[in-house]
């Protein structure tokens, strides 16, 4: 379940940084009320455009990689077929919450990618290139299942947009075992979050924690707190890349750290508390693919 689901008494974001938890605050701006009934999930399926609607991992070796997830989420996997170039389905108790796929790109590495919702795949092509951004691979359409396009923005952190024919995305989100918050790291937040913005008409809070600038963001339809999917920090450590990391419900993250140090994985920042947030870690896969997880705290906590 969602951390606004069980938050009372403000909105808190769920803020990671991979090289300083203590970055890992809440904050509870006065003129959001974080009602349950007001605010009921974090990530939905009820997706509208700048939405996270799909996942994928790029996988040197899609095998290992859907046997080390699925011994840490549970998460079962099913090749989409001969002419899906060795792409397949994550499905978790019989419902799609990602996918993985070979790299198919010169130097790249283990990563996982975001997918956004979109109206016009290749108008968010041209308007990423006209921001300042990069098209790595320019839309195209997945068989029936809608249209793609692999993007990157102005400071090379790699993201991906989807337009839905007869795939909408991803089928469960923010339960556990599942995708429920997706942040960007990057040098500079506020050119980041308008590049964006003019992408997806993102909403967007400007919070300090610690001195540090934090964005929350919101899809442009609804009401703001309820839209929220994610957020923006600044770059901590010199030498750390620009990326959009995804963070996954779960309910233990000192379990499941444990079960990534037994297959092949690695801690990046152990799990931690974070009050009002939860308990949350960083991790890596054999490939050094990097992500998160947290476990939210219950209503009344």
């Amino acid at each position: 379940m969602s951390l606004i689901r069980r938050l009372r008494g403000g909105y808190r974001p769920l803020v990671g940084a991979i090289h300083r938890p203590s970055h890992l605050l809440a904050y509870r701006p006065a003129q959001w009320s974080t009602d349950a009934k007001e605010h009921p999930t974090v990530i939905t399926t009820g997706y509208v455009t700048g939405s996270p609607c799909w996942l994928d991992l790029g996988s040197p070796d899609t095998e290992a990689s859907a046997a080390f997830y699925g011994a840490v989420f549970g998460w079962t996997f099913r090749p989409a077929g001969p002419d899906a170039g060795g792409y397949g389905v994550l499905h978790k108790d019989g419902r799609t919450v990602g996918a993985i796929g070979p790299l198919t790109e010169e130097g790249a590495s283990g990563a996982w990618t975001v997918y956004f919702r979109t109206a016009d795949a290749d108008a968010t092509a041209r308007a990423t290139e006209l921001g300042g951004g990069r098209v790595r691979a320019g839309a195209f359409d997945v068989m029936e299942a809608g249209r793609t396009a692999c993007l990157t923005d102005p400071f090379g952190a790699e993201f991906a947009v989807w337009q839905p024919a007869a795939l909408q995305g991803l089928e469960a989100v923010t339960e556990e075992g599942t995708l429920t918050w997706a942040e960007l790291f990057s040098p500079d937040p506020a050119t980041a979050a308008a590049f964006y913005g003019d992408l997806f008409g993102w909403r967007r809070e400007e919070v300090t924690l610690l001195g540090m600038a934090y964005s929350i963001l919101s899809t442009a339809e609804g009401d703001q707190g309820a839209a929220a999917f994610g957020g923006i920090a600044p770059l901590q450590v010199e030498g750390q890349k620009p990326r959009w990391l995804p963070y996954f419900e779960v309910a233990d993250p000192d379990a499941v750290a444990r079960d990534t140090e037994e297959n092949g994985g690695s801690v990046l920042v152990p799990p931690v508390d974070a009050p009002g947030v939860g308990r949350l870690g960083a991790l890596a896969d054999p490939f050094g693919a990097p992500f998160a997880v947290v476990h939210s705290p219950a209503a009344g906590d």
